[in-house]
């Protein structure tokens, strides 16, 4: 209803989409939305919206039922990338790892829908996505993500965008480990 009246095209997002789909550890303090125009962050009742402006275009939404209708959020893939975009908004690295690994265990996440929005999010998205889930599921279903990874890119990416430069190659995934994970798992 707020969306419509605002008049901007939107979606769910980053940790508020994950809550959605059932898998965040701590529920967002801001509910977080993409918009396609800049519009200021607001609160309307208790709830506090934080805007992003991005290609809403480009990301894949899914229709919420909420209690005035429908709410468009991001796929689990979308909102993987968003998250490991977007370190900030996903409440750090390890709070991403975690985050991720969850919506993993989705039983209608596909790898495949990494592969197919690849092109749309930085490389480095899909690159800290592939090396999180390579490195803390059991998932056998990596290797075709792995083969697109390093092609997306022609530098290597940081694991984590505001740590240290220096740090090992993971050459399967083209990205500089340069720091610790812990995800709370």
């Amino acid at each position: 209803m707020m969306m419509h009246h605002l008049r901007v095209c939107y979606y769910v997002g980053w940790l508020s989409a994950a809550a959605l789909h059932g898998a965040s550890h701590q529920a967002p303090q801001v509910f977080q939305v993409g918009v396609d125009r800049q519009v200021r962050d607001r609160s309307v009742g208790r709830t506090r919206f934080s805007f992003a402006q991005r290609n809403v275009e480009a990301v894949p939404t899914i229709s919420h039922p909420t209690r005035e209708g429908t709410a468009q959020v991001s796929t689990i893939a979308a909102t993987m990338l968003d998250i490991a975009d977007d370190l900030h908004r996903a409440a750090g690295l390890d709070n991403a790892a975690t985050v991720i690994v969850e919506l993993s265990e989705d039983p209608t996440f596909d790898p495949a829908d990494l592969i197919g929005l690849s092109t749309t999010f930085p490389a480095a998205a899909t690159r800290r996505v592939g090396w999180i889930l390579s490195r803390f599921t059991d998932r056998d279903d990596l290797a075709p993500l792995r083969d697109v990874a390093p092609g997306l890119a022609v530098s290597p990416s940081h694991l984590d965008p505001h740590s240290t430069v220096r740090g090992s190659m993971d050459d399967d995934w083209m990205l500089m480990i340069n720091r610790d994970v812990e995800p709370d798992t």
